[in-house]
Formats: C-alpha cells, structure tokens, sequence
C-alpha cells in the first residue's frame, strides 16, 4: 500500500511539473453521463467545474443526459469530411480544442452509459479526434489529433478495486486510457474510481469530492 501511495505521489508530482512549465489560461471540456440528477456523479461534475473556475480556466460543460444528445451514429456521419449535423459539430470543435478533458460516468457492466459510447462513436472521430497518415487506408495505427495536455475520468462503481482488477480485468481503463486517449493523442492520463457508492457515508463522499478537487488542481493548476 505504502509502495503505491509513493508511486501515485510520484507519478502527480511529475505530471503537475510537465504542466506547470507552460500554465495558462487554459479550456477544458467536461463530459457527465448520469440520468440521475441527484447522483455522485453530479456532485463529481459540479465539483470538478467549480474548481477548474476557480483556478482560472474556461470551461465547456455538457451534461448530455440533460441535453438529450442523440447517441446513435447513422452511415451518413461516417465518413471523415461528412456533414455534420450542428450540435455535433459543436462537441467535435470543442473536444478538438480543449487544453484538458474530464469524464464523469458511472461504471456499468465495466462499460460506460450507452449514451456516452454513442457520443465516443460521434464525437471521437476522424478529422478531429484523430487521422490516418496520407498511404494508410485505415489498417493501421492513426495518428493523434487531441491538443489536450490532461485526460481525467472519474467512476463510480459498487464493485470493490481488487475485485474489479483481478476478476473483471478493469476494462474502463484500458477503454480510456489505452483505446480513446492514448490512440488521441493524450498521453497524460488519470482515472479514479469511487467505490462502493451504495455502501458509502456522507463524510466518505465529502473526502471524495476532495480527491475531485486535488486532481483538478494538479493537472489543471491556477493560472500564475
């Protein structure tokens, strides 16, 4: 536990400094996928925007359950110079354009929210998220396009770590770390996990949107 504790210390302290040399004015996009408005993952949402503005940066927040957005791709859209419908376009610009990213879902089936998937397939897509290399016919592996410096998922989920780990295999994780930042372009990749939500105290929660808080301020820092 003391080994781990060091090494995520460690791995922060590092990241915080590859940010630190250039601090600015910075956008950041946040993503909440939950049909509940009163759940965690609101309170997640809302505590990751009030901080990200209180350390001076811009923020574009989308709560797509509340917008409605429509999660299914159609054959027209698949294509990378398609016509996109407006609010799509709109989702496509600022994924593209954002200095940081933060996810908010819960972990269902070790998948997220149907809902956000659709938004994967439509938002994270050739031409803004990421391209193929003039030659490649989409065989190979594209290149990044997402000018983002930081991607931040949190989850909550009512399966203890260890279990999730060493039964389930963690798929969210290599979801998101590996298969959309990672092929983006975004190297600088966090995840925490809050578990187990159904069991948890008030205080717990409190402590937890603290955690939100201090990731915040260590991938995203005050403007100096």
């Amino acid at each position: 536990m003391l080994k781990r504790s060091l090494k995520y210390f460690l791995n922060c302290f590092t990241k915080q400094k590859l940010i630190e040399d250039n601090i600015i004015n910075m956008f950041i996009s946040v993503i909440l996928a939950h049909p509940d408005p009163g759940s965690f993952n609101h309170a997640i949402a809302q505590t990751a925007v009030e901080a990200i503005k209180v350390n001076g940066h811009r923020v574009f927040f989308h709560d797509i359950y509340k917008e409605q957005f429509d999660p299914l791709l159609n054959s027209e859209e698949i294509a990378e110079d398609a016509a996109l419908p407006t609010a799509i376009k709109i989702h496509c610009q600022e994924i593209a354009t954002a200095d940081g990213i933060v996810i908010v879902h819960p972990n269902w089936w070790g998948q997220p929210p149907a809902i956000l998937k659709g938004w994967i397939d439509r938002v994270i897509r050739p031409g803004s998220a990421y391209e193929f290399l003039e030659g490649d016919t989409g065989e190979g592996v594209p290149k990044g396009l997402l000018k983002a410096k930081a991607a931040l998922v949190f989850n909550t989920s009512n399966t203890e770590t260890q279990r999730e780990k060493e039964v389930l295999g963690d798929p969210l994780e290599s979801i998101w770390k590996n298969c959309i930042f990672g092929l983006c372009g975004v190297a600088n990749f966090h995840r925490r996990i809050f578990n187990v939500i159904v069991t948890s105290s008030k205080s717990q929660r409190k402590n937890w949107l603290n955690d939100v808080k201090k990731d915040i301020d260590i991938f995203f820092p005050k403007v100096k």
